[in-house]
């Protein structure tokens, strides 16, 4: 196993310390809060993750295989207090890659009416997966972001393998614009 997949992994499986980029700050909403720490990963340790799908807010089926191209996966949920302050920046930045970047966002906890509301109030247009029945989305991911650390965004490059992740919520544009047009230039 090479040492970026090494490091990756660990970075998954200790989703509670300070260390990875995860600050261990449970509340009573019941989330670990990341610090908006951002993992690069180089593009000879990239990893792509296993197919994936499920039920989208507006309606119909996702299926990973759809993505093409450098894409951007926000795991959220409608009560976490990051993906709110972080949902006008996802939104904006949809506004301004959305031609060249598949967006996908993946509720980890809601159903349809919720994840719909949440949408609609934050202005979101990509559509999100409901992944709060199987986790189909969540476990695709094992060992490069964890489950647990709500709300994390990853970029993935034109192979659909993790370029970089977010913990925590992105505050503003300039982190994740520099990302994507890293990746676009690739």
């Amino acid at each position: 196993m090479r040492v970026g997949a090494l490091a990756l992994a660990a970075l998954a499986l200790a989703g509670c310390s300070s260390a990875d980029g995860v600050a261990a700050q449970v509340g009573d909403a019941g989330y670990i809060a990341g610090d908006g720490f951002v993992t690069e990963v180089p593009p000879g340790e990239r990893q792509a993750p296993g197919a994936f799908g499920g039920p989208l807010a507006d309606g119909g089926e996702f299926d990973s295989a759809s993505l093409d191209g450098v894409t951007l996966v926000n795991f959220w949920y409608a009560a976490c207090p990051p993906c709110r302050i972080e949902a006008p920046v996802l939104a904006e930045l949809h506004a301004e890659f959305g031609d060249e970047v598949d967006f996908l966002g993946v509720n980890t906890r809601d159903g349809a009416a919720q994840a719909t509301a949440f949408e609609q109030q934050f202005g979101i247009e990509y559509p999100s997966i409901l992944d709060d029945a199987t986790a189909e989305a969540q476990l695709a991911f094992t060992g490069i972001v964890a489950p647990n650390a709500v709300p994390s965004t990853l970029v993935l490059d034109k192979e659909g393998r993790v370029a970089a992740r977010v913990s925590g919520a992105v505050s503003d544009t300039s982190i994740l614009s520099t990302l994507l047009e890293e990746e676009l230039a690739r």
